[in-house]
């Protein structure tokens, strides 16, 4: 008995997108890769575009050049979604607030909160620092004020406030209605396991 071997699936693998992202990374033109590869710039581009497949040599080649690991075109990427009404609350310190936490929990290289704040909410009177290198509010409704050591910054629907962790501070509230804020902080300064 002769074993069948399945047929090949006739979807190509899609990896222009990979490599444009890999060349680009490094400010390489489509000239600088084809002088280095000894490959026409047409037909770079046209495997940047899923247009056609390099043989394995050629993939190998441009790998090199790019600096990219081959088994990296093939990897499927870690994408995880978090529902909003699934995330976990989370309590880190904020009076009157409801915090979830958007980003996976072991999600060490960014952390992504969403905080529905009343309007009476704040973080506390004292100034406190996270152990973090930056951190970025971004308020989605509502007005809060973020109070520094030397300054108190208002920050509206809409705006954005980038500042580093490390620096003391606190914030609270304004104008008397409830406010819908995003943060962000990178890295990530808990693991949400405990």
């Amino acid at each position: 008995m002769r074993a069948i071997h399945p047929a090949a699936d006739g979807a190509a693998t899609p990896i222009g997108a990979k490599i444009r992202a890999a060349r680009t990374a490094q400010g390489m033109s489509l000239a600088q890769v084809a002088e280095t590869t000894g490959l026409s710039k047409g037909f770079i581009s046209r495997v940047e575009r899923d247009e056609t497949s390099p043989s394995v040599a050629t993939l190998v080649q441009l790998c090199q050049v790019l600096s990219l690991p081959v088994g990296a075109l093939f990897a499927e990427p870690e994408v995880q979604h978090i529902a909003f009404d699934d995330a976990p609350r989370i309590n880190l310190g904020g009076v009157h607030t409801d915090e979830r936490l958007m980003s996976p929990r072991g999600e060490q290289r960014v952390q992504l909160l969403r905080s529905e704040l009343a309007a009476d909410a704040h973080g506390g009177a004292d100034l406190y620092t996270i152990n973090c290198d930056v951190e970025v509010l971004h308020v989605l409704s509502g007005a809060v004020s973020m109070r520094f050591a030397d300054r108190v910054v208002r920050v509206r629907t809409g705006d954005a406030l980038t500042f580093p962790g490390r620096e003391p501070h606190t914030w609270k509230v304004e104008g008397g209605a409830p406010a819908s804020v995003i943060w962000v902080i990178v890295p990530a300064p808990w693991s949400g396991s405990a």
